[in-house]
């Protein structure tokens, strides 16, 4: 088998009866095995953390739990789907700078530049990717548990706001941003007149 998990990650859903292309991408952000000791010995059990993203604003996260590794990935990846929301974006990166709670676990976002890349760890970086980020600061504070880690990252994307909706939801004109302008002489010129 050439390719391995990655190869049949990156492949499209495009069924041999001709469906749909779906451009929904998925990750394993973290797999954890846990064990129950019976009479017989142990049996082991697995849970797979999913992120599933369109990398054009929409993204969401599932658990799935089986006692194979396979099913817990294919449990996840459809909870990951049915729970995904859109999140605002403003270009390639973020319309504004934001931190949160989760648990033990924070999440700073801060937009960047473009061609700045995204800067996070593993774990957020995987959430922003399939969000479609591509120009984004981040810093996880905190617990490492990715499973938290990740909620806090999907947690941060879904308190961004546009300022066009926040000018709409007040009900003010949605005017283009002020821009400040500096006198001829310089900027202390300007502040004495």
């Amino acid at each position: 088998m050439r390719g391995g998990r990655r190869g049949r990650q990156q492949r499209s859903r495009d069924g041999e009866d001709g469906g749909p292309v779906d451009d929904i991408q998925e990750k394993v952000i973290f797999i954890n095995r846990s064990a129950k000791v019976v009479k017989g010995g142990r049996r082991f059990s697995f849970s797979a953390l999913v992120a599933a993203g369109d990398r054009k604003g929409n993204v969401g996260l599932g658990l799935g739990k089986a006692r194979e590794v396979s099913e817990a990935i294919r449990k996840g990846t459809e909870n990951a789907r049915s729970s995904m929301r859109k999140v605002a974006l403003r270009d390639s990166t973020i319309p504004h700078e934001v931190l949160v709670h989760f648990d033990g676990a924070q999440v700073l976002l801060r937009p960047a530049s473009p061609g700045t890349g995204v800067i996070a760890g593993k774990t957020v970086r995987a959430v922003l990717e399939l969000a479609g980020l591509r120009d984004v600061l981040s810093k996880s504070l905190g617990s490492k548990n990715p499973a938290n880690v990740a909620k806090a990252t999907l947690a941060a994307l879904n308190q961004l706001r546009l300022r066009e909706e926040i000018f709409t939801l007040r009900g003010l004109p949605v005017s283009a941003p002020e821009r400040k302008t500096e006198s001829p002489a310089g900027p202390a010129a300007a502040a004495e007149v």
